[in-house]
């Protein structure tokens, strides 16, 4: 019997939107039958910053009771789902730091063969969605990961409209709308059951 496939979703969110995506993420990992940790990054913003703005502010305040993630959750997982705002075309420098902190476990090989998938958010049209998501793929290249995507697998992508991962547009000032949210649902459970698919052929 092939035990539950571990799912770690490691997320950094400013102001709430990918917060959402991550937990939309959460539910769809569920569904697919999955053991899921949700971890928030560590905030790296001085205090000012983050006070200057009160939607940073209120959503700092709402989410302190998440655990901030360590390497220990990506030992744990078979398959890593992150989430980040997009900075400048690149994840966030929160998420970046503690993906940084991770050459231990990559140097003992212990990153290798996970199913890795990410999702993001911005408030431009064009503000770097696709290169965000395509600049996590290189790092899940080094650490000899087994990436999945969405594609176009799912008649909600052909709505949304990004195979490369969830990408919410929050031009309008709106948080994730029902589609973003189905679509994140859609690739954690697409992700869980590409790796449960996998223990059974590994286990075979």
């Amino acid at each position: 019997m092939i035990e539950p496939v571990n799912t770690a979703v490691i997320y950094y969110s400013s102001t709430g939107n990918v917060h959402a995506l991550a937990q939309a993420a959460v539910e769809g990992a569920e569904k697919a039958g999955a053991a899921v940790r949700l971890r928030k990054v560590r905030e790296l913003a001085p205090a000012a910053a983050i006070e200057s703005n009160p939607g940073w502010a209120a959503h700092a305040a709402a989410t302190s009771d998440i655990t901030e993630a360590s390497p220990d959750d990506l030992a744990w997982a078979d398959v890593v789902i992150f989430g980040t705002p997009t900075r400048y075309g690149s994840p966030a420098s929160q998420l970046k730091a503690f993906i940084d902190s991770t050459g231990p476990l990559w140097q003992q090989g212990k990153l290798a063969d996970k199913v890795y998938t990410a999702f993001t958010s911005t408030v431009t049209a064009h503000g770097g969605l696709e290169s965000t998501l395509l600049a996590l793929g290189n790092v899940f290249y080094h650490w000899g990961g087994i990436i999945v995507p969405p594609g176009y697998t799912d008649p909600i992508q052909f709505q949304t409209g990004n195979p490369y991962g969830t990408a919410h547009f929050g031009g309008d000032g709106n948080g994730p709308g029902p589609l973003d949210l189905d679509a994140a649902r859609y690739q954690a459970r697409r992700a869980v059951e590409t790796a449960a698919a996998l223990a059974r052929g590994r286990a075979a």
